[in-house]
């Protein structure tokens, strides 16, 4: 998976490289899908939700060129797999899902595979999780129309949020907080389920 779907197509970071390799992606999927776990595509779970295939968390968790002891923050927990991979690069990783069984089953999960240390909230991700900001990275694996504000807000100096935007064309943007401003870079098409946002939207 990692030499054919990151390495050949681009995704270089060897502490990614290493970090996918080490991350038992079967587990974090359906049972009767695990066939399927590390192929060039993306995997339903419960719930119409997907875990993302292999090249596209590879990209979005190099894109956040995060440094050793970074806080990073997850919007769409969903089996977990992408927290585990976070966890093994970053210092500390912190992941919100809307979804309330979602996020007990990835609790458990990773919890037996020994990522107890991974700070899991239930509830809408929009808004972020102020008190433990600023983070060096967020990600975000849902497609928004546009940059939730709050979470740009909860970027250090220098840290990036990694979202797609869109609705039916969706594009992944790397968005980097400067001290005067912020870079936009658009990247390439990617198709995500749509973020869920709260009623009054923050």
């Amino acid at each position: 998976m990692v030499a054919e779907q990151l390495r050949a197509r681009g995704v270089s970071d060897e502490r990614v490289c290493a970090a996918m390799e080490k991350v038992p992606r079967h587990l974090f999927v359906p049972e009767d899908a695990r066939a399927e776990a590390y192929s060039d595509w993306a995997v339903r779970l419960a719930e119409g939700q997907t875990v993302s295939q292999p090249y596209v968390v590879g990209y979005m968790t190099a894109a956040l060129a995060l440094r050793p002891g970074a806080r990073v923050l997850e919007i769409g927990t969903g089996s977990g797999y992408q927290a585990a991979v976070l966890a093994e690069i970053a210092g500390e990783v912190f992941t919100i899902e809307v979804r309330p069984r979602l996020a007990e089953a990835a609790r458990r999960l990773l919890a037996a595979l020994g990522y107890g240390g991974i700070r899991l909230r239930t509830g809408n991700g929009a808004g972020g999780w102020d008190e433990a900001a600023p983070f060096d990275g967020i990600v975000v694996a849902a497609a928004a129309e546009v940059v939730p504000p709050r979470l740009v807000a909860q970027l250090a100096v220098g840290g990036r949020l990694v979202i797609p935007i869109g609705t039916e064309e969706q594009r992944l943007h790397t968005i980097e907080r400067l001290a005067d401003g912020i870079r936009d870079v658009p990247e390439f098409p990617v198709r995500f389920v749509p973020f869920v946002w709260p009623a009054e939207r923050v």
